[in-house]
């Protein structure tokens, strides 16, 4: 199936970030360890550590991107957002010097919401979950003309979420034989997914069972609405599978698994107790995947997980 995205996209936008912007985007370290030290029986276990990033996740590369390739209007930036999304253009939209004004539904975190307040966005609360916020941002998008900066599909947020990819190839003398990717609306695996495709490297999609996007998808053989909820649900919330993650990952994606919001959580407090890594739960399915044997790599293999955000309240890493 073909995607209007491709892998030269993405190798141009990093040229860009390169260029330019690299006091604002940073490239993020890649941790390696021997699986023996996370209790895994494999070769290798990379952890790209992106919640070092910019607003502290991975969409900081999209939403910079879409900011990048259009003219932003004196009316600024709108975005709807469980939190991240927003989180990341509220801070590329004050590198930038334009207004912004972000929804979030009332699941999103305290410690999200704050944490747009102080990158002065206009907060608006809307909602019990991401499509309802999703369609209160695009009503007052019609009313101010603000440019829309969607939180995964859109091509640019996905080109983005690409570069993240790309910057693992450069880091490392070799390639992972799989990267293991948290998936809610999907921008960031479509982008992994492009970058890897027609490679030996496999894309695997990891989610919740209480916000099984993806998973529900494949079941029904087109994007369908999913009930969203659980431990995850502030980051991975949205209800549909984005259309270019869906044509993307039925092209490039190899697996589609499920995880417990119990090992999700067991496999975040692992992080900080032992590597402390303070992650966000979404950013923590991948460790919990190989710690159930969900996914059981071959020993040896180099798998390579994204620990794609860190904006949580750090209180709630206690046990």
């Amino acid at each position: 199936m073909s995607t209007s995205i491709h892998r030269s996209q993405i190798e141009s936008t990093l040229r860009t970030f390169d260029a330019g912007y690299r006091n604002f985007l940073h490239e993020t370290p890649l941790m390696k360890l021997p699986g023996s030290a996370l209790g895994i029986d494999c070769a290798e276990v990379w952890l790209k550590l992106e919640q070092l990033q910019t607003s502290g996740s991975f969409k900081a590369r999209g939403m910079l991107n879409r900011l990048l390739s259009n003219t932003i209007p004196k009316s600024g930036v709108i975005v709807a957002s469980g939190g991240n999304a927003g989180i990341a253009t509220a801070a590329a939209a004050q590198l930038l010097g334009v207004p912004c004004e972000v929804f979030v539904p009332s699941i999103s975190s305290p410690a999200k919401q704050a944490r747009l307040k102080a990158l002065g966005a206009t907060l608006q609360v809307t909602g019990s979950a991401y499509a309802e916020a999703l369609a209160a941002c695009l009503e007052r998008q019609k009313q101010t003309g603000a440019l829309l900066t969607h939180a995964y599909d859109q091509e640019e947020a996905v080109i983005g979420a690409g570069t993240l990819a790309a910057e693992i190839g450069r880091q490392s003398s070799g390639t992972p034989d799989s990267v293991l990717v948290s998936v809610g609306g999907g921008g960031l695996i479509a982008g992994i997914a492009t970058w890897y495709a027609n490679t030996a490297t496999r894309v695997i999609a990891l989610e919740p069972e209480l916000a099984p996007t993806l998973h529900a998808a494949r079941a029904a053989g087109r994007p369908v609405d999913v009930g969203v909820s659980g431990i995850a649900a502030d980051a991975l919330g949205a209800k549909q599978i984005g259309r270019i993650a869906w044509n993307v990952t039925q092209a490039h994606v190899h697996q589609s698994l499920l995880l417990s919001d119990e090992a999700i959580r067991a496999a975040q407090l692992w992080l900080w107790q032992h590597l402390q890594i303070a992650a966000e739960a979404s950013a923590a399915l991948g460790l919990a995947a190989l710690q159930t044997g969900v996914y059981k790599p071959k020993t040896d293999e180099k798998v390579c997980l994204v620990i794609c955000g860190a904006n949580l309240d750090l209180a709630t890493l206690k046990i």
